[in-house]
């Protein structure tokens, strides 16, 4: 297969200044002093990351991996041998020699009153704030001694919280003005909800016209929380009302789990990122309290046979029978932020979204009418939660049209660190706890829909499928082990051709009532492309708009988060690239470890076409349950 690959965007790389060439002679080193130690780095590299390299700690706030310099906290800085006054490391690059001092008296008072000065604006209690003891301010008190308020200590509330959005919180009296979460919107990901307002001592982060967030066009990605070094940003927790359900006895609570927060969950038990807790977290949540524990991944692979045969439905209709309304290329629709991310910025393409439900929704239509009947339950009495690495998926299940069962589909959406939270008050240590699997009668699932995680994940578990039912042969003949390497890293945007040949195999019985064969793919090329965060997906769709290479693709998988789900706004803090890529390696490294590896060759997936969707994949039933029923132009697609 011939794999082409488009550049990373700079918001998808860990921002540094940008190196110029070297034209010194000297090869692009630049020979200093830190603290007497004389080291080489690269030309342009900043103070803060040669300290970095040489084992010299520097405390930061506004600065981080992900996002351009700003240098705006001062937090950083450091002594220069002939310069008047103290330097901004994380902001001065190193283009000469020069001698840097990280730790002289005028360092560490300056850094101290920074400090105080941050904590005298800084209203609210450590003990009640969401992120105790996981607040970069409330570290740096610690590590610089404060233990008296040198500046005084604001006494009344500045700001009203903003709890408006099913998502994201905002309260801007613990807010430090360091602008990640500027950089975050606008940079990171293009949207451009939030923004630095006013001047001098009146300055503060607003939305547009200081509009409540549920009021603009946030997305709901939660990349914000993430990178917030402080409490000013925070998920909506739902855990009391989940607590409540579980103590009443008149409640059957059911949860599923998303294969990223058990890649991540472990990073809140004091366990490096990559270690995968899927079979603890099983008997953890059901000693909680809940009734039933389940496998997201059984609906990720239920959402490959239900998008996939809308994508052969898609292509019947535009290659056969010639039907020019078809839209093309097909977009994935599992992110509920690049949903709402095309709704707000080009929902002309609305129609281009596969039409199927996200796995957690697919779920939760199925715990209140198929689950419910085979319990003889009242779904009624259901209370169904997803655990989720998304603040998105907070949004998504509170969406009015999300109730196809009759009742609201998924009630409450955790993410990650509310699990953690959860499991920590019900006095668990999670490493420590036996593994078990999930119940019946839904089961394990397939790797494929465990990959689902990562970016890539969506597109390879189709791949798998789509080579075995249209070519009639095993995926592993074409990609070692059935890995689709060509669709997965952290490349922003990855395009990838699978050409079909003039071999193809026979239409499987599952689809068999859709399309009589599969000639009409003959000598055919599937163009696939991957894209993750919406600064990246802005750029592939402003191609497709310009009738680019991306318009030919006919399958594109957009996830709203840099590194997917993996990286969602839900998941432990703190984030970095070196993360993300260790809980991708978990989800991986769990994926090569199971026997079943593909959607279509899930026994529990293939019952409930039996038992229950039993007119087939994009059925009159499955169309109901699992998938949205309108495009943009009110045109019922069941």
């Amino acid at each position: 297969m011939e794999n082409k690959e488009v550049r990373t965007p700079v918001s998808q790389k860990p921002h540094t200044v940008e190196k110029p060439k070297d034209t010194s002679g000297i090869g692009g080193m630049v020979s200093i002093e830190i603290n007497e130690k004389k080291v080489s780095v690269p030309f342009g590299t900043t103070i803060l990351e040669a300290c970095r390299e040489n084992g010299i700690h520097i405390p930061t706030l506004c600065h981080h991996d992900d996002l351009c310099v700003a240098g705006v906290c001062r937090v950083c800085v450091v002594d220069i041998e002939g310069m008047r006054t103290l330097q901004a490391s994380c902001a001065f690059p190193i283009t000469s020699p020069i001698k840097v001092r990280t730790s002289t008296p005028m360092v560490r008072k300056a850094r101290r009153h920074i400090i105080d000065l941050l904590l005298s604006e800084h209203y609210g209690q450590c003990y009640t704030c969401v992120r105790n003891n996981n607040c970069e301010l409330q570290g740096l008190a610690k590590e610089y001694g404060v233990d008296h308020f040198a500046f005084g200590h604001v006494q009344e509330s500045q700001y009203p919280v903003d709890n408006s959005s099913y998502s994201v919180i905002r309260d801007m009296d613990k807010c430090v003005l360091c602008k990640r979460c500027v950089r975050t919107c606008i940079d990171l990901q293009e949207v451009g909800v939030l923004e630095s307002v006013d001047r001098g001592d009146k300055t503060h982060i607003s939305t547009f016209m200081e509009k409540p967030l549920a009021d603009v066009v946030c997305i709901n990605c939660g990349q914000c929380i993430n990178r917030c070094p402080t409490g000013a940003l925070h998920a909506n927790d739902p855990s009391d009302e989940i607590w409540q359900a579980i103590d009443d006895p008149t409640k059957h609570v059911v949860i599923q789990t998303a294969p990223s927060p058990r890649a991540a969950i472990g990073e809140e038990f004091g366990l490096e990122a990559g270690h995968s807790m899927t079979q603890q977290l099983n008997t953890a949540l059901k000693r909680i309290g809940f009734d039933g524990v389940f496998d997201t991944n059984f609906t990720a692979d239920l959402t490959i046979i239900e998008e996939g045969t809308e994508l052969i439905i898609r292509l019947y209709k535009a290659l056969v029978e010639k039907d020019a309304s078809v839209a093309l290329p097909q977009f994935t629709s599992c992110s509920p932020g690049w949903v709402k991310y095309i709704e707000h910025f080009y929902p002309e393409y609305l129609d281009n979204v596969s039409s199927a439900k996200s796995p957690q929704q697919m779920f939760g239509s199925l715990f209140k009418t198929y689950y419910a009947e085979k319990l003889n339950l009242d779904p009624a009495n259901i209370v169904s939660v997803a655990l989720m690495p998304c603040a998105a998926k907070k949004f998504e299940c509170n969406r009015p049209e999300m109730n196809d069962s009759g009742f609201k589909d998924v009630d409450y959406g955790l993410t990650t660190r509310e699990m953690a939270k959860m499991v920590k008050e019900a006095g668990i240590h999670l490493p420590e706890m036996p593994k078990a699997h999930f119940d019946n009668p839904f089961g394990d699932a397939s790797g494929a829909g465990l990959i689902f995680g990562a970016t890539g994940g969506v597109m390879e578990a189709a791949i798998r499928t789509v080579v075995e039912f249209v070519l009639g042969k095993k995926v592993e003949d074409l990609f070692e082990n059935a890995n689709v390497i060509p669709v997965r890293g952290f490349e922003g945007i990855k395009y990838a051709e699978i050409p079909i040949g003039n071999e193809v195999g026979p239409v499987p019985g599952i689809v068999k009532h859709l399309v009589p064969n599969w000639d009409w793919l003959k000598g055919a090329t599937l163009k696939v492309a991957v894209v993750h965060g919406t600064a990246n997906a802005k750029k592939v769709m402003e191609d497709i708009k310009a009738g680019g290479k991306f318009s030919e693709c006919h399958f594109i998988e957009f996830m709203a988060c840099p590194g997917g789900c993996l990286g969602g706004g839900g998941q432990p803090i703190p984030t970095s690239p070196e993360i993300r890529q260790k809980r991708a390696e978990a989800i991986y490294a769990e994926d090569e470890s199971l026997e079943l590896r593909k959607s279509h060759e899930n026994p529990h997936v293939l019952r409930i076409y039996e038992e229950f969707l039993t007119d087939g994949p994009c059925g009159h039933k499955s169309h109901k349950l699992l998938h949205t029923h309108y495009t943009k132009r009110g045109k019922y697609i069941a």
